[in-house]
């Protein structure tokens, strides 16, 4: 079992890295992958800081030479969409959208349910399915960076909408909108999160993405792989045992 989506204090985690490697062996992990958020100009309070990252990589190659035999470690990073296209130095990339930028403003799409629809208020007059045709299209865009191999929270905008309490997520617009996006991921060969996180925080009761759209990306022959988006030690691989029998 492995978890290639966590985070730690380098960037919005609660623990060190080690804590996060003696965390997962002590889960019984074959496999850790330290995925601390990639740096963004225009909202630092939660990624790593341009000064730390090199010192980021290095603890975690430290990491992988002292726990080698126990546990196999790897140093990644969730790259949001609008950071730096060039990623050097890491071990996988995972791609993924917290944004939307609306006239020249970032906002943040999972942050609380109130700035959500202050997002969509403010910059879609109130129409779920126009910023989910944004949404969409952005990350559709990770299909052209050869350095992003996994796709993260793929529909991360259901985030607040258990129950279908802002939009329905069987609209036509909306599954047109990400099937698209599917659609040009699977072209350029991307492999998709079946990511508990938001489980695990208590806002959803199945992982992203919805079952209906991973319905869809399976057949097409996508891959899965369960992660975690895991901010302590305690939700790393969370849930893993009720949703393994979903991955392709």
């Amino acid at each position: 079992m492995r978890d290639l989506h966590t985070h730690t204090t380098y960037s919005d985690g609660k623990a060190t890295p080690e804590q996060m490697v003696l965390a997962a062996i002590d889960k019984g992990l074959s496999e850790i992958g330290i995925s601390d958020h990639s740096y963004t100009f225009f909202d630092q309070s939660y990624c790593m800081k341009k000064e730390e990252i090199e010192a980021y990589k290095a603890e975690i190659a430290s990491l992988k030479k002292k726990y080698e035999g126990r546990i196999k470690v790897l140093c990644g990073v969730e790259q949001d969409i609008y950071s730096r296209k060039s990623v050097k130095g890491y071990d996988y990339v995972i791609g993924s959208v917290h944004y939307l930028r609306v006239k020249g403003k970032y906002y943040p799409l999972d942050e609380s349910p109130k700035d959500f629809e202050t997002l969509c208020e403010q910059g879609f007059g109130g129409d779920y399915y126009a910023l989910a045709e944004a949404y969409f299209s952005l990350v559709a865009r990770f299909a052209k960076r050869k350095s992003v191999s996994i796709v993260g929270h793929f529909d991360l905008i259901t985030k607040f909408n258990e129950g279908g309490r802002l939009f329905d997520e069987n609209d036509p617009r909306y599954l047109s909108a990400a099937e698209k996006a599917i659609d040009r991921l699977l072209k350029a060969g991307k492999i998709f999160e079946i990511n508990t996180g938001a489980v695990a925080r208590g806002y959803r009761t199945v992982p992203y993405p919805a079952s209906h759209l991973l319905f869809y990306l399976t057949e097409r022959g996508g891959k899965t792989m369960l992660s975690g988006d895991a901010h302590t030690p305690e939700t790393i691989a969370y849930a893993f045992d009720r949703f393994d029998h979903l991955v392709k």
